[in-house]
């Protein structure tokens, strides 16, 4: 099953499983979403719960928002998430907020959808990896699925979760198949539980959504061309994050790379590589590695949109250098 399709599975079985589930956002009803993520929603379940709406994120996420205070669950799509820049306000000073300002009696049990990511030549205003802005706000979650089995076991738990939850799909993964369970076939998946993708003795490499997927090459470069047993840690999901699980890698491996597409400066593997450092210091043999995207606006260009992002080779030398008093 594709990516998107196993988005769209999770999402027809919540319509199905829950009234108070819908759905709502920009052209994802009669247009089937800009990744046809809601295909064939809105003819199944019809307009009262696959809304279309005006073209105003602060208004979309505002009406979830309210919608979620009422009892309703509601799962806002954000075109990418660029655009969920106009809802700041909503996003942070509400959905994050209403719990605690309201002494927990009143919750916001919403979802907000969003794609993310470079590789489709649609320049900076649709292209970035904003993951980092979202895992700083207290009172959201956050997921960032890399497998299509992962997104859908992470949105229905999303969905039935009590708090408000920033979920983020990269752009590059809707196409990419994977192993999917039939609905009732697996346990809910739990958020702050990471994957360990590839397991290895020499170095922890930790990649963040679409990353993780890069890492996974790189690990079987290393093996192949180096002889350094890579182990592969895929997060899953950054507020909670399963910070256990990488440490305990770190401890076996004493050494650790963090691959993110996001900007270098104030980002989650900046985060991670502190965490790593206060928690597992003295098991570090060589300093934490980083990739990141480039620390500029998307390019348009192809060749320089590719130059902008993290690929293999770049995972590949960062690991080397771990090595380099060997």
């Amino acid at each position: 099953m594709r990516y998107r399709e196993a988005l769209n599975q999770a999402l027809r079985e919540e319509l199905e499983a829950d009234d108070n589930v819908f759905i709502m956002g920009e052209d994802i009803g009669v247009f089937q979403g800009a990744f046809k993520v809601t295909e064939g929603l809105l003819e199944d379940f019809g307009e009262k719960r696959v809304r279309d709406t005006p073209i105003s994120e602060n208004t979309i996420v505002g009406a979830g928002v309210g919608a979620a205070m009422g009892g309703l669950r509601p799962i806002v799509e954000i075109m990418t998430i660029n655009f969920s820049l106009l809802a700041l306000d909503q996003i942070i000073n509400a959905a994050a907020s209403v719990r605690y300002m309201f002494g927990g009696q009143v919750g916001v049990p919403m979802v907000i959808r969003m794609p993310q990511g470079g590789g489709h030549q649609l320049g900076p205003t649709h292209s970035h990896c904003l993951e980092a802005l979202y895992l700083h706000i207290p009172g959201l979650l956050v997921a960032v699925p890399s497998t299509a089995a992962d997104a859908k076991g992470l949105l229905k738990t999303a969905i039935r979760d009590p708090n408000p939850v920033i979920f983020i799909e990269h752009e590059a993964l809707y196409g990419r198949k994977g192993e999917v369970p039939e609905n009732g076939d697996a346990e809910p998946m739990r958020f702050g539980e990471a994957a360990i993708r590839r397991e290895g003795e020499d170095v922890t490499i930790v990649g963040i959504s679409r990353q993780a997927l890069v890492a996974a090459d790189a690990a079987e470069t290393l093996a192949d061309e180096h002889e350094i047993e890579a182990e592969v840690i895929d997060p899953r999901t950054l507020r909670p994050l399963d910070l256990d699980t990488i440490i305990e890698s770190v401890k076996k491996t004493n050494r650790a790379v963090i691959v993110e597409e996001g900007w270098p400066h104030g980002g989650v593997g900046a985060n991670l590589a502190a965490l790593i450092q206060e928690q597992a210091f003295d098991h570090l043999d060589a300093p934490v590695g980083r990739v990141t995207g480039a620390d500029t606006p998307m390019p348009y260009s192809k060749p320089l949109e590719q130059a902008a992002m993290p690929h293999s080779e770049h995972v590949v030398k960062a690991v080397l250098s771990t090595f380099r008093d060997l």
